[in-house]
């Protein structure tokens, strides 16, 4: 007989188990959450994204200060150590603790601290780490442990001056020069990071160009303000070995190059956290990466048992997660109100921040659907010129024929922010879905949002006559 019975039991306490577990309590189920952690957050709130985006938000800050000339009344360029920097985060990290604790205790939510593993198709046993052992029966279980950083075998990761994206974080000096192998997401806010602390950057992508599922225009944005963060960008390239010594690290490439650093940081992808979870104890089977396959409701093979978040894989963030885990409870609790998680917007913490959602031109134009583009440049804005942040852009793409919005790339300061203006347009149905929008609303003077109004003058000059408008600056 199990110590523990619950409607549904969560594994794990990231966004998506969290938001599964909030939204059935509040219909009425009995919900428990099972985490290895004390502490209520998951890889997203103690390792991923919070940590990331603080520690780049304090960096940032510092290269303000630096390159401000107004601050140079106040004293000299600053900067801070790695250490220093993280400080902050771990700031963070305390209060987002804090809050989501409230909130299981609020709703009655029970935490079982330990490690899960299936033993039957509804019932789990959990050790904690005194090695106590407790069972929980569930009539429906979310697998939501989320992924770690993938470690080929060849690497040794015990090294004192080779990093993953988890262990990174106890970086206990800043190097003068690092070694980035991965330009993906993390790879590249990593090389924004430790540029703005003055190190010496190697990014090594695999790939030809940077972040591929990236609208091209933006990509090459990116490329061109990393190296002018004197981050040396390398692509094409893949790793032969990697050989260490009392001085640091060399990564030895296939083309025959040698990169000597400090310290290496490996990004180059991750795994669903799947290890000892006991799935072959329900019939359940991981990918090669760790990933555990579901259908459109987050139903693995198993009916019962849903699963969400990183451990799925695809698009692995944060915000879309915490929306999966919702329908996944949604749907198990036979609600009407089901949110389907489809048009997902995208947040990128490099210097500066890349947005997006929708389809970019290499989509639209492979389905030859003819578009059109409208642009508005930060540098064009009044506020821009008053935060002293003009690099960046908004760029709007549109039916040339109908004016729908078919997606919105933005790059540049709150990029990450401004995107959902226009993410809430593009939702909407028929006519409300229109370019013209932006013009029939009136923005407050001075903002970033500001400039959807000028990217959609921009782009309707350049559709035929009867959709024209006249006052743009970007003719």
């Amino acid at each position: 007989m199990s110590d523990f019975s619950y409607d549904l039991v969560v594994i794990g306490s990231g966004p998506a188990g969290e938001g599964a577990a909030m939204s059935a309590v509040k219909l009425g189920w009995k919900v428990a959450v099972v985490d290895e952690r004390a502490m209520a957050g998951g890889g997203c709130t103690h390792l991923g994204t919070i940590p990331s985006k603080a520690l780049r938000h304090s960096v940032r800050r510092m290269m303000q200060y630096n390159t401000m000339p107004m601050f140079r009344a106040v004293g000299d360029p600053k900067w801070f150590s790695f250490p220093e920097v993280m400080k902050a985060a771990d700031d963070v990290i305390t209060k987002q603790v804090q809050g989501r604790t409230k909130g299981y205790a609020r709703y009655r939510v029970q935490m079982h601290i330990g490690r899960a593993k299936f033993t039957s198709p509804h019932e789990i046993s959990v050790t904690d780490k005194d090695g106590k052992v407790i069972s929980v029966r569930g009539e429906h279980f979310l697998i939501a442990t989320g992924s770690s950083p993938y470690r080929p075998d060849d690497i040794d990761f015990s090294h004192p001056a080779i990093f993953d994206s988890d262990s990174i974080l106890k970086l206990d000096s800043t190097p003068r020069n690092i070694i980035i192998y991965g330009a993906g997401v993390i790879g590249c806010e990593y090389a924004s990071i430790f540029s703005g602390l003055d190190t010496r950057v190697d990014l090594i992508n695999t790939r030809e160009w940077l972040m591929s599922f990236l609208d091209d225009e933006i990509s090459d944005a990116l490329s061109y303000h990393l190296r002018d963060l004197n981050v040396m960008v390398r692509h094409n390239e893949e790793y032969e070995r990697v050989t260490t010594s009392e001085h640091g690290v060399t990564l030895e490439l296939k083309s025959g190059k040698r990169i000597h650093g400090e310290a290496l940081l490996w990004s180059n992808g991750r795994s669903g956290n799947t290890k000892n979870l006991g799935l072959e104890n329900v019939g359940l089977q991981a990918d090669e990466r760790g990933q555990i396959a579901v259908n459109k409701d987050y139903q693995t093979a198993v009916k019962h048992i849903y699963a969400a978040g990183d451990v799925i894989g695809w698009p692995a963030l944060a915000g879309a997660a915490y929306d999966q885990g919702r329908f996944a409870a949604a749907h198990m609790c036979e609600t009407e109100d089901q949110y389907r998680v489809d048009d997902v917007a995208t947040g990128i913490w490099t210097i500066p921040e890349i947005s997006y959602v929708g389809k970019n031109e290499a989509e639209l134009t492979e389905k030859k659907i003819p578009y059109e583009i409208g642009r508005a440049y930060f540098k064009d804005t009044a506020r821009a010129h008053i935060s002293g942040e003009e690099v960046g852009m908004l760029k709007i793409l549109f039916h040339q024929d109908t004016l729908e919005i078919l997606g919105i790339h933005c790059f540049g300061a709150e990029a990450a922010e401004i995107i959902h203006i226009g993410q809430a347009i593009m939702n909407q149905k028929g006519e409300a879905n229109s370019i013209k929008y932006f013009l029939r609303t009136t923005f407050n003077y001075p903002t970033m949002a500001e400039a959807y109004r000028i990217a959609s003058m921009n782009g309707l000059n350049r559709v035929s006559r009867e959709h024209r408008v006249f006052g743009d600056k970007q003719k």
